[in-house]
């Protein structure tokens, strides 16, 4: 599974429509609205293949009405709490 981190500048008053239609669009996992560093929504594109990432942001996410600008940034790998947690555990709900 490849990981894009979508940094999204929007239209000012449209941002929760935007994030909304984002939201429903084919290889977005989650939409966040953010503050600061001049960011307005941060989105999470998951696809299979690397081809799929051009699919998404440049023909899906950059199309959508409100939608200023893109940033885009490729995860190389994941390091979070909650996968060394269900790592490290014997299947012991708490």
């Amino acid at each position: 599974m490849i990981t894009a981190i979508v940094l999204i500048d929007a239209s000012t008053d449209s941002i929760g429509e935007v994030a909304t239609a984002l939201a429903d669009l084919d290889g977005v996992s989650e939409v966040y609205s953010v503050a600061g560093g001049g960011t307005d929504l941060i989105a999470l594109v998951r696809v299979r293949e690397f081809h799929d990432v051009a699919d998404v942001i440049a023909g899906r996410i950059n199309k959508v009405p409100g939608v200023l600008d893109t940033r885009t940034h490729i995860a190389f790998r994941a390091y979070s709490k909650h996968d060394l947690e269900s790592a490290f555990s014997i299947g012991l709900e708490e």
